[in-house]
């Protein structure tokens, strides 16, 4: 029996492993698979429901939908033959699943001993994980669909103290494909520089608090551009009332000429990309703010209908076990004109900011507060020393709107994206910009 047209389908499978090594050694080491199917019925009322690949269907349907599921369910996990207009699951992956074992051991052992050159260290941490994810789908429509994305990502954390003062470096490098791409960011690399970061800090003095120009560098990663700007730009925000300062103003000018945004999931290899989205629209690049003019938001298929246009296939859910809803992928500003170097000299006095922390922004007000891990106070041009404990407060507005320079250059951070209890793997970019007036914040946490 088939699942009746007019009901979407979503159905995965996937393959985790994650290593964990503390203080000198291998911790854990986890290794689970799993999979299931997710099925939505469009209308009024709109219905979810999701099978665990153990478990019943919740009586949410129809009995006659639910037989229907039940059937289709069974066919894709028993692997039987598909016939002409059922599931396919992807083929199996051509690049080897997993990190050998051995050599992951060997890598974490000397990333350890790469952040611990100095007696300062204390304390060195060290993920590796790897997600293997196949899904398979069909749209209301009955189109049918397919995708495969294999994660790979590494993270070190090092703590360092002096007796008075303790103070953490991270460093993160993600990316999808199989696990030689981790090979290439040199994990013992990462980690030394992480132990840098946190010891650069312990002989930092604090932040001078105040309003003053602010150089983001392309290293610093893109969290501004993620949290400031294109969460309010998601379609769900927009319909909601919770972005007024995006709402009803397309075709409008939001931010500087100099700024461009766009979010692209076809970009390859990016912890963010894929072939189609969660609901089966072909990924697409998509120009959100051009030249300082807003151009579009970030639709799945619900929030495409109410807006009365099509998605542009950004529908992304964590698992079959959630419904789609609009979400980023690899979201970035645009390269511009200036020369990074030229922009740094323009300083007489202020903050070059070379790694971004956490922050929080309200989406509806704009307003916005982000830590500073990494930051250097500037005089006359150059970066003089490092300094510590800065937070940057402002207003997305306000911020779009001061941005004076746009660099050449274009550097990466990667994360995962919380929203409405659901994780996304996530990348944002930004070139270096100056803004010339932000407030900057101290701390005292020690």
């Amino acid at each position: 029996m088939r699942v009746p047209i007019g009901i979407e389908i979503f159905a995965e499978e996937t393959d985790r492993r994650g290593l964990r090594w503390e203080d000198g050694r291998l911790e854990e080491f986890a290794h689970a698979a799993g999979g299931g199917v997710g099925l939505r019925r469009f209308g009024a009322p709109a219905r979810f429901a999701h099978l665990d690949a153990r478990r019943p269907l919740a009586g949410v349907f129809s009995a006659g939908e639910s037989v229907a599921f039940a059937a289709a369910v069974r066919d894709l996990h028993e692997g039987r033959a598909p016939r002409t207009g059922e599931l396919r699951w992807p083929p199996p992956p051509a690049l080897k699943p997993f990190v050998p074992f051995d050599r992951a051991r060997r890598w974490l052992a000397a990333a350890d001993r790469a952040a611990r050159r100095d007696r300062r260290v204390r304390q060195v941490s060290l993920t590796l994980g790897e997600t293997h994810r196949r899904l398979a789908g069909r749209t209301p429509e009955g189109r049918f669909f397919s995708d495969a994305r294999h994660y790979v990502t590494f993270v070190v954390r090092v703590t360092a103290s002096d007796g008075s003062l303790t103070q953490t470096g991270t460093e993160v490098a993600a990316a999808q494909g199989g696990w030689d791409r981790l090979a290439g960011f040199d994990p013992s690399a990462l980690a030394a520089l992480a132990a840098r970061r946190a010891l650069n800090k312990l002989g930092a003095p604090t932040v001078r608090a105040g309003e003053m120009t602010v150089v983001l560098a392309a290293e610093a990663g893109g969290t501004f551009v993620h949290e400031a700007v294109v969460h309010a730009l998601e379609a769900d925000a927009i319909l909601e009332g919770g972005s007024p300062h995006f709402a009803k103003r397309l075709g409008r000018r939001v931010a500087d000429p100099r700024v461009t945004v766009l979010d692209d999931p076809t970009r390859a290899g990016q912890r963010g990309s894929f072939a189609v989205d969660d609901e089966g629209t072909p990924a697409q690049r998509t120009v959100l703010i051009e030249n300082g003019v807003l151009r579009d938001c970030l639709y799945d298929r619900r929030t495409a209908a109410r807006a009365a246009r099509a998605s542009n296939g950004h529908g992304r859910r964590e698992s079959f076990a959630f419904p789609p809803i609009p979400r980023m992928s690899n979201t970035f500003i645009a390269p511009g004109p200036d020369a990074p170097e030229a922009i740094l000299r323009s300083v007489k006095r202020g903050l070059w900011v070379t790694r971004m922390g956490g922050g929080q922004v309200n989406t509806t007000t704009g307003d916005f507060v982000f830590e500073v891990e990494e930051g250097h106070w500037i005089e006359d041009g150059v970066p003089r020393h490092p300094v510590r404990g800065a937070n940057l407060l402002g207003n997305t507005a306000a911020t779009l709107a001061a941005i004076d320079r746009v660099g050449t250059d274009l550097g990466w951070s990667v994360g995962t994206c919380g929203k409405d209890g659901q994780d996304a793997p996530v990348s944002d970019g930004l070139p270096t910009l100056r803004i010339p007036r932000v407030l900057v914040g101290g701390t005292n946490a020690r």
